[in-house]
């Protein structure tokens, strides 16, 4: 983190957003020194930025991982505001789990141990060998199979639980399907999609369900 020292707060906002070339309401700080006296002021802030969440993000998995007695190389990107962490292990098969239920605890734990630690909130993705790339793939495959079959039948076709990234792309994929119409249901980890047939009048484009899942 970035250390800003001035009279005011106002002021090290103002020489922070000088520096980082961003607007002061965008900037994310805790204040960690401010002294009101007669003849002194002065308040010291730490701004957060994105590198600084990359870096507690890999450094706190590598850590899981050396204690899980695993190899552990991390790549991270950062784009559409979602950080991206490819993970490749000598145990990955181990660190993915059943259904990729060890990933997605994984996944749950660095957004937790990130709130915990800054104050903005951030969109975090795990992938391990490609599984999520796989994964995808596999979950948009069977939605549009179905969604053939509901345009058949007319008949509602509700898929198994999914989580909420794998529920977001079978939203976006079928988000321009006529007369298809996608919606969550349930709660926690049984939260599924359910695809419906949506009869349209005239050539209107069919609704899409706005979904916001982290």
């Amino acid at each position: 983190m970035r250390k800003y020292t001035a009279k005011t707060l106002e002021e090290c906002l103002k020489e922070a957003a000088a520096d980082l070339q961003v607007e002061e309401k965008d900037i994310k700080y805790v204040i960690e020194e401010e002294k009101k006296g007669l003849f002194v002021k002065k308040v010291t802030i730490a701004v957060e930025e994105t590198s600084d969440v990359i870096e507690f993000i890999e450094e706190y998995i590598k850590d899981i991982c050396r204690n899980l007695g695993m190899d552990c190389s991390v790549k991270t990107f950062y784009r559409d505001d979602v950080i991206k962490v490819l993970l490749e292990t000598n145990k990955n098969s181990v660190l993915i789990g059943k259904n990729g239920a060890c990933l997605q605890s994984l996944n749950e734990l660095t957004k937790l141990a990130v709130s915990s630690n800054f104050s903005k909130k951030y969109k975090i993705l795990l992938d391990v060998g490609g599984y999520k790339d796989k994964k995808y793939f596999k979950v948009i495959s069977i939605a549009k199979r179905c969604a053939k079959e509901v345009l058949k039948t007319h008949i509602d076709v509700k898929l198994d639980p999914m989580t909420p990234d794998e529920r977001k792309k079978i939203h976006n994929a079928l988000s321009t399907w006529k007369n298809i119409k996608t919606e969550s249901v349930g709660d926690g980890k049984l939260r599924a999609i359910v695809i419906k047939y949506a009869p349209q009048e005239g050539n209107e484009e069919p609704q899409e369900e706005v979904e916001t899942e982290e």
